[in-house]
C-alpha cells in the first residue's frame, strides 16, 4: 500500500503528522482529492473538513479548517491551516455559539480589524459545524 506523509499545522500547534493513503480537502474551487504520487500541487482551502485515511484504520481522520494553504508534493502533502481542530475535539453547542458571536460581530464591526476578527471567527465556527455535520451523514 503506498502512503504519504501528511502534516497539518494550524497557527498554534501541529494538529496532525502521520501516514495516510488518501487525503480529501476543500480547495478552493471544490473538494480535491490527493492520493500517495499527486503532482505537485499548491492550493488556497477553505472552511470546511480535511478527511484523512490513514492505514490501519478503518476510521477517518478529521480536521475542521477555517481555511489556509495546502502543499502537495508526491510523497508530502502539508496543510497550513489558519485554524484547524481534530474531530474528535469538536463541541456542537460550542461551535453554534461561536458562530452566532462571530455574526453579531460581524455586524457590530465598525473597523478592518474587527471585521477580520468576525470573519475568521466565523470561518471557523462554519468549519467546526460543517465538520459536525459530516460526522452526523456518515454514521447514518
Amino acid at each position: 500500500m503506498t502512503k504519504m506523509q501528511v502534516e497539518v499545522v494550524s497557527t498554534e500547534q501541529l494538529i496532525y503528522s502521520g501516514e495516510a493513503t488518501f487525503l480529501v480537502a476543500p480547495a478552493q474551487e471544490g473538494e480535491i482529492g490527493i492520493y500517495p504520487r499527486h503532482i505537485p500541487l499548491l492550493t488556497q482551502i477553505r472552511p470546511g473538513v480535511l478527511r484523512l485515511t490513514v492505514p490501519g484504520s478503518k476510521d477517518e481522520v478529521l480536521v475542521a479548517v477555517s481555511g489556509g494553504t495546502m502543499e502537495v508534493q508526491p510523497t508530502l502533502v502539508t496543510v497550513l491551516a489558519d485554524t484547524a481542530i481534530r474531530g474528535e475535539d469538536l463541541d456542537e453547542a460550542r461551535a453554534t455559539e461561536a458562530k452566532r458571536n462571530a455574526e453579531d460581530a460581524l455586524k457590530r464591526s465598525t473597523d478592518d480589524q474587527s471585521t477580520a476578527r468576525a470573519h475568521a471567527a466565523l470561518a471557523t465556527a462554519i468549519a467546526e459545524l460543517k465538520t459536525l455535520d459530516y460526522l452526523r451523514h456518515r454514521r447514518h
